[in-house]
């Protein structure tokens, strides 16, 4: 990457809320692991990321039914 678009990315980022910022990290994050630049170690991480943003998904009184449901 060259010093210039990390500079112009590191500009964007700032003029975002912290709340854009933490998912633009998290999107990179992705990204390397979509493309082969993490390893499995790296997976904790991403697992966070899911659970943070399906959580309106998954926490809601509809869902509640599931919860007990044996997985084996």
């Amino acid at each position: 990457m060259t010093q210039e678009l990390a500079e112009r990315i590191e500009n964007e980022v700032r003029r975002l809320p912290e709340a854009l910022a933490w998912e633009v990290l998290k999107f990179i994050g992705y990204l390397e692991f979509r493309h082969g630049l993490r390893t499995g170690s790296d997976l904790d991480g991403l697992m966070m990321a899911q659970e943070e943003a399906m959580r309106h998904v998954w926490d809601n009184p509809d869902d509640e039914v599931w919860n007990d449901v044996p997985t084996r």
